[in-house]
């Protein structure tokens, strides 16, 4: 299960996708559109600026805008930057790899060879995804061809 941070951060990237190029949309906009406390909105788009996913412009005119394209960032990138590894289990992490405690052999391991294979399909969709790919599409639509 993702967290409320996590899809607080994927709507408000939506919502900056969605919004004029060049055109720095206020945080305060995104909040009442998204339906996002607006503090917790703050630190969350300061996440994804210090991961160069968001820049933000000060002034009158200033705001949020996405640094790169919609296109380029997936959604296994901002689950990552948010709540850390996708794996269902320690010992199936790419980047925060630990061997189960209760684990006497991996490469017997029942229920590892079972989550290995969600793990596999989670990420195989999650990072073909895109931000650009959830607009307007069903999410069928996107899934069947990010699967083919």
């Amino acid at each position: 299960m993702i967290s409320q941070k996590s899809k607080y951060a994927l709507r408000a990237l939506v919502a900056l996708a969605r919004a004029a190029p060049d055109e720095p949309v206020m945080i305060g906009q995104i909040a009442e559109e998204q339906d996002i406390p607006k503090k917790f909105l703050e630190q969350i788009l300061l996440d994804l600026k210090h991961h160069g996913i968001v820049v933000s412009r000060r002034g009158k005119m200033g705001g949020y805008l996405l640094l790169r394209d919609a296109s380029d960032i997936s959604f296994g990138e901002i689950l990552r930057i948010i709540d850390g590894p996708l794996a269902p289990l320690p010992c199936l992490s790419r980047v925060a790899y630990q061997r189960c405690d209760d684990c006497t052999d991996e490469a017997t391991c029942e229920v590892r060879r079972v989550f290995e294979k969600v793990a596999v399909a989670t990420r195989g969709v999650l990072d073909n995804t895109t931000i650009a790919d959830s607009l307007g599409a069903p999410v069928e639509t996107f899934i069947a061809r990010k699967l083919a």
